[in-house]
C-alpha cells in the first residue's frame, strides 16, 4: 500500500510539475494602435510580467507606481519586461496613453477594451499579475495589491533565471 501511495504521489508531482499553462491567443492593440497577439508576447527568453490594470483602479495605479520606482533595477539585474494591460472600455480607452505618460510609465502598454485577454485567462479581479518564463508559460499569478506586493514579483522573476 506504501508503494502505490508513493507512486501515485510520484506520478502526480511529476505531472503537475510539468505542466505550465500558455497565454491564450487573443488580438489586442498597444497604445499607439499596431495589433499584437497576446500568444506571441515575448522577452526575447527572459521572463516577463503581464500587469492587468484600468485608469479607474487606484490599487492598479498605486502598483504600477511602485513597479515604475524599481523597473529599470529590475530591468538591467534581470532583463525582465513588463505589459501593462488596460482593459477599460473602448469609451475610455483615450484615458489610458494621458495616465501612462503622466505616470511615466515606461511599460509596452496593450489595450484589452472588450476584456478578451482577462476573460480568456479567467480573471476576475484588477489589478492582477502574471509572470511568464522566457519561454511563454505562465508560472507566477496574483490578484490585489498591497503596499510591497512587487518584492514579491521580482523574487518570482529572479528565481526564473536562476
Amino acid at each position: 500500500m506504501k508503494k502505490l501511495f508513493i507512486s501515485i504521489a510520484v506520478a502526480l508531482f511529476g505531472i503537475i510539475g510539468t505542466v505550465q499553462a500558455q497565454l491564450p491567443s487573443v488580438t489586442l492593440k498597444t497604445i499607439d494602435g499596431k495589433t499584437v497577439k497576446t500568444d506571441t508576447l515575448s522577452n526575447d527568453g527572459k521572463p516577463f510580467i503581464i500587469d492587468f490594470f484600468a485608469t479607474w483602479c487606484k490599487p492598479c495605479n498605486r502598483e504600477l507606481d511602485a513597479i515604475h520606482e524599481v523597473y529599470e533595477e529590475w530591468v538591467e539585474e534581470t532583463g525582465v519586461k513588463l505589459y501593462a494591460v488596460s482593459i477599460d472600455v473602448a469609451q475610455n480607452i483615450n484615458k489610458v496613453k494621458p495616465l501612462v505618460d503622466n505616470h511615466g510609465w515606461e511599460y509596452d502598454v496593450l489595450l484589452d477594451p472588450n476584456s478578451d485577454f482577462k476573460r480568456a485567462l479567467g480573471i476576475q479581479m484588477i489589478p492582477y499579475v502574471i509572470v511568464c518564463d522566457g519561454d511563454g508559460n505562465i508560472v507566477y499569478k496574483h490578484n490585489g495589491y498591497t503596499d510591497g506586493a512587487e518584492i514579491e514579483l521580482i523574487e518570482k522573476v529572479r528565481e526564473l533565471i536562476k
